[in-house]
């Protein structure tokens, strides 16, 4: 079932269920991207795992 589907009816459960997966979606890209960008910007100043700390 999808959303351009003429059936679909966006009642409460749909909402919500949506709301909740798009939420979750967003904080695991959020995170995920500032994991990236961390790594990229400590890998570009020398902070790379050396294994020296």
């Amino acid at each position: 079932m999808f959303p351009f589907n003429f059936e679909w009816v966006w009642d409460a459960g749909h909402i919500v269920f949506h709301g909740g997966l798009w939420y979750a979606l967003n904080i695991i890209g959020i995170g995920m991207t500032y994991c990236i960008i961390k790594a990229v910007v400590d890998t570009s100043n020398g902070k790379g795992g050396h294994g020296h700390h």
